[in-house]
């Protein structure tokens, strides 16, 4: 008889936005005269930008002749020279010199941040900010990484829970025991929190002394603002022999119906005596296919300086919702995070109210979606996230409407 694997039997209920989903649903269902106003999951609504488009009516004509039709890509990573090489330039220009070979293009920092398990062991000691984006857990508990769920706790018993707090400006301290997988989120998912060189510094330091891997995400650094905040992990000395950065065209560039994103791996990281850039280009080229070419040529695209002009010009969009809820919901006497460096908004709950209790308030009494605090983790109790990715005028009146209902 075949076995399954028994760490999906340990997984609590299901993941958090098909829950979001299902009770969003079940009121429509019983409302359908009230109009819903969605802050909750982070996809984007913006159009592409024109530069993409052209890029990929271009190679979609492409695909339509004998002479340029693309079928496997059989090129280095599985992913094309050109896009590999737009990308190495692009972090250049920002002061990180990698080579062309330690990225890996891929359809999504989501898939990546799961599948990179796949080159460690199911023995390593797993540290994750909290609150956490789901991902970074479920995929670790998949895996057998994460012990057993331990309901009452609302966290999983092998995992080590590094508390993001308003005390702690949602920055973790150094763990308390040693951890050989490190996840770091800046700007923060959910918090919207952002991380200095500083402190980014020690993180670096630490999975240096501890032969530690730092997997970072920061799929959303197009939105960080301020100067001096780093947009690269890369852009700490010595983190190139400890950390591996996730970035994606989602969301800086609205790819969130076309799936492009991509890793780097720099070739100086080894453990156990091993490249883990050879190791995951081995996983890839084996499990991967790579990205379709016409989606390629699109996120190379974004890398042009038109494509640069045009989609800061969407971030600045999305930017000034995350203005429009940050100040509407401040003046209404609500404490608010996040929101500048960030299109992520973390609201604690009025009166103590739990996370899941004020989603149905918001959901019930002014037709708001939100996303759960609670749904990120211990430490997200008490807490919702609203995302600035809808329309603006929408945007503004969500605001009013969750004001009304305070």
């Amino acid at each position: 008889m075949a076995q399954i694997n028994t760490n999906f039997l340990k997984l609590p209920g299901g993941y958090l936005f098909p829950e979001i989903g299902r009770r969003t649903r079940a009121f429509a269902a019983e409302h359908p005269e009230k109009t819903l106003i969605r802050l909750g999951i982070g996809d984007v609504t913006l159009p592409l930008a024109p530069a993409v488009i052209e890029a990929m009516q271009k190679a979609a004509g492409e695909m339509g002749c004998r002479e340029t039709f693309r079928g496997y890509c059989e090129e280095t990573n599985v992913s094309y020279d050109f896009l590999r090489f737009a990308i190495r330039d692009s972090y250049k220009a920002a002061g990180v010199e990698l080579a062309d070979d330690e990225i890996f293009v891929s359809d999504g920092a989501k898939s990546d941040c799961g599948n990179i398990g796949d080159i460690f062991s199911a023995d390593n000691v797993v540290a994750v900010c909290d609150p956490v984006y789901p991902v970074y857990v479920d995929t670790n508990a998949m895996a057998g990484r994460a012990g057993d769920y331990d309901a009452a706790a609302g966290c999983w018993t092998k995992l080590v829970y590094m508390p993001c707090t308003a005390e702690n400006g949602f920055s973790p301290a150094l763990p308390d025991r040693p951890a050989d997988l490190i996840y770091l989120c800046f700007p923060n998912n959910p918090t919207g929190a952002v991380a200095t060189r500083e402190q980014l510094k020690a993180w670096v330091d630490y999975a240096n002394a501890h032969g530690s891997v730092i997997l970072y995400d920061s799929a959303y650094e197009a939105f960080i603002t301020e100067p001096g905040i780093p947009h690269s992990i890369f852009e700490i000395e010595g983190a190139k022999t400890c950390a591996i950065e996730f970035r994606s065209f989602s969301k800086t560039a609205g790819f969130t119906g076309n799936r492009c994103a991509y890793t780097v791996i720099p070739k100086d990281l080894e453990r156990g005596g091993a490249s883990l850039n050879a190791l995951w280009g081995r996983r890839q080229s084996t499990k991967f296919n790579g990205v379709p070419y016409v989606i390629q040529r699109a996120a190379e695209a974004t890398l042009t300086p038109e494509g640069q002009r045009q989609i800061k010009e969407s971030i600045a969009y999305y930017l000034n919702n995350a203005r429009i809820i940050r100040e509407g919901l401040s003046a209404a006497g609500l404490t608010v995070y996040g929101g500048v460096n960030a299109p992520y908004i973390w609201l604690q709950t009025p009166g103590g109210m739990g996370s899941w209790e004020f989603f149905d308030r918001l959901l019930r009494e002014a037709c708001v979606v939100t996303t759960p605090g609670a749904g990120f983790g211990p430490s997200g109790e008490g807490y919702i996230r609203l995302t600035a990715f809808g329309d603006a005028s929408a945007t503004e009146e969500a605001v009013s409407r969750i004001r009304a209902a305070l």
